[in-house]
């Protein structure tokens, strides 16, 4: 016999939840960045986003996803550390922010991944661009970047050349830029301390290029990455991340008029991401937050339970409740395993997105003997006779 509700009936459960969140509305961080995105890597919360779906020239910010293809190029064995790569013709044509490479060099690709990261060089994104181009070209290798970038998820990113030099087409978003820095953090700790190296003297060529420009490093806020960028359409932009204690914040700015313009307003969002948001376990691991209606089975209801305990990010004031439901699809049919994903627990805080977050079955529940599907049947007799036949629909 089927369930008289509809399987896509949703059960909400406010007020069995019990929960009482607090937080004051949180007045939105008031950047001066034309474009800005900010999120908060443990919870995945999105902090601040300002602009931040518009395509905008990233500048040397997109050399991030040359460096991104490089280490996948290392971990799959395509690449090694110590390899040494010849410089072509058209990487030594670049100017701006070099390592004065020419064309008798063979460089060791960790110098360049350092050239890259530290000193920002054009020239070096170009080696490790044309080393692994499908054509052996830079503008294959921009093709795979971009093909490479919307398989994870920067779908606005599009790129005309490996290291940002001003060009028709060659676009990111901010959050496409906090996505990338996320995979970099994420995908290759063993490469991600590179980002937060001060100093890189290569060969003794540059000495007037030698220190790494994020304005963040060595500032005692636990900054360590990853990217600044600058040309003057895009203007002044910085990726970058930063961690106090056991949370991680990722963000993006762009559009500032000055690199002392950057470096305040990359201070003053690391600061603002701090100190107005706090973690919070709102539902132990294993205690029921409420219970779901059961059918046929040998109890009427099923406790549910998240598997392990639900932390989220807040704004670190008190003073306001959250409203708080769980919503589930209903009657659940017997039987039931512990465990079972079963619900969701759907939070709103003021000023941050909504959040939902997985309930499972506490207990077994086995399905009802003959007494039970008599006594189901009996009620479903029941509420045809007093609401017609659609009511078992």
């Amino acid at each position: 016999m089927k369930s008289p509700f509809r399987p896509i009936a949703k059960q909400l459960l406010a007020a069995a939840l019990g929960l009482c969140l607090t937080a004051l509305p949180l007045a939105a961080f008031d950047t001066r960045a034309e474009a800005a995105f900010v999120l908060d890597q443990g919870t995945n919360t999105v902090l601040l986003s300002k602009n931040a779906e518009i395509p905008l020239p990233p500048a040397s910010m997109s050399k991030l996803m040359t460096l991104y293809v490089a280490f996948e190029a290392l971990r799959d064995g395509r690449l090694t550390l110590d390899e040494q790569l010849p410089v072509s013709a058209h990487a030594m044509s670049y100017g701006g922010s070099t390592m004065f490479l020419d064309t008798t060099d063979r460089v060791r690709v960790e110098d360049l991944l350092r050239g890259i990261i530290v000193l920002s060089g054009n020239d070096a994104c170009v080696v490790i661009a044309e080393a692994l181009s499908p054509d052996g070209t830079e503008a294959g290798f921009a093709r795979y970047m971009t093909k490479r970038a919307q398989e994870l998820g920067m779908n606005n990113a599009s790129f005309a050349n490996s290291n940002g030099w001003p060009a028709a087409g060659h676009r990111m978003s901010m959050r496409d830029l906090g996505i990338l820095a996320q995979h970099l953090i994420e995908d290759f700790p063993q490469y991600y301390p590179l980002f937060s190296e001060e100093n890189f003297a290569f060969d003794g060529r540059a000495p007037s290029n030698t220190r790494n420009r994020n304005p963040l490093l060595g500032l005692g806020i636990g900054a360590d990455g990853l990217k600044t960028g600058h040309t003057s359409e895009a203007g002044y932009g910085l990726v970058g991340s930063a961690v106090q204690g056991d949370r991680r914040v990722i963000f993006v700015i762009s559009g500032l008029d000055s690199t002392k313009a950057r470096a305040e307003e990359a201070e003053a969002v690391v600061n603002w991401s701090f100190r107005q948001f706090a973690k919070k376990i709102i539902a132990k691991a294993g205690i029921p937050v409420a219970r779901a209606e059961v059918w046929q089975g040998a109890e009427q209801s099923v406790g549910l339970v998240p598997q392990t305990d639900l932390e989220i990010l807040l704004p670190a004031l008190a003073g306001k409740e959250i409203a708080a439901e769980v919503v589930y699809s209903g009657p659940i049919n017997a039987p039931i395993s512990k465990g079972d994903p079963l619900a969701e627990l759907v939070l709103q805080p003021d000023d941050l997105p909504e959040l939902r977050l997985p309930l499972v079955a506490a207990e077994d529940i086995a399905a009802g003997g003959f007494f039970v599907r008599i006594k189901t049947a009996a009620q479903v007799l029941s509420k045809r006779l007093i609401n017609g036949p659609e009511a078992t629909e």
